[in-house]
């Protein structure tokens, strides 16, 4: 069933948009939410972890050639993804000519960041800026780790969570940094995973206090009975999508 939205166009200027990377009811509520404002005149910058850093400027000529979201997506530079769940979106920002953006820290750079350091992947002013030369507050650690042990269906060594800490926090850095700056000339949506976005831990904490009070954070949740949701201002519930146990995998590389 179509979800009902209203169509005036939003004050605040930030959306930070979370996601069931796989959930394609959560991702078509998303699109629904977005092409309502869309079509009412807004236009924002959409910031998409799904476009690696490095690829801005192809991104910039794919979207300038491209008249489909299928002519983006099929680009040899762009990485792995569910792209069709994207499509409507790619598309919206083609038609619209909404800016993409794109804002992951790529896996080869999260790698280097695990095994040494921030300044491995993120330049020295970034570094300096976001004081990631100084130990993270123990809350926000402790709330990373939490989340990459779940994340690996509790089977993952705290040590080895440990190193992976930083790795998802340079993802919100440099998430947040493009969404500072880009706010600068227009509005921004950020199209992300639902722990990039979560409040107390994901990218609104690395935005500045004046840009945290123009954010608006949406989760997209999948049902399930007890799950917190006070990490989002807004949250979206779709039904629970039909896959394969993600913790096999874990449980036979332990066998």
């Amino acid at each position: 069933m179509p979800i009902s939205v209203p169509t005036e166009v939003p004050t605040a200027s930030i959306w930070l948009l979370g996601e069931v990377h796989d959930n394609p009811d959560a991702h078509r509520a998303r699109f629904q939410l977005i092409e309502a404002r869309v079509k009412a005149g807004w236009r924002p910058a959409l910031a998409m972890e799904q476009f690696d850093r490095e690829h801005q400027g192809l991104l910039r000529t794919a979207q300038d050639q491209c008249g489909t979201a299928e002519c983006i997506t099929s680009q040899p530079w762009v990485e792995s993804w569910e792209w069709p769940l994207y499509a409507p979106l790619i598309q919206l920002a083609l038609d619209y000519k909404l800016p993409l953006l794109a804002v992951n820290v790529s896996r080869k750079d999260a790698n280097r960041i695990v095994q040494g350091g921030y300044s491995a992947a993120l330049d020295p002013d970034t570094v300096a800026h976001y004081k990631l030369d100084q130990p993270l507050p123990e809350p926000l650690a402790r709330q990373h780790r939490q989340n990459i042990v779940e994340g690996h269906c509790n089977m993952l060594p705290p040590s080895v969570a440990d190193k992976m800490v930083p790795a998802q926090v340079a993802r919100d850095v440099w998430m947040a940094q493009v969404i500072e700056q880009q706010s600068s000339q227009t509005d921004v949506v950020l199209i992300a995973g639902n722990g990039h976005v979560q409040k107390d831990v994901g990218v609104l904490h690395w935005l500045p206090v004046t840009l945290q009070q123009r954010t608006t954070v949406h989760g997209f949740l999948e049902h399930e009975p007890g799950k917190a949701t006070s990490n989002f201002d807004v949250v979206h519930s779709v039904p629970r999508f039909a896959r394969e146990d993600p913790c096999e995998a874990f449980k036979a590389m332990k066998k």
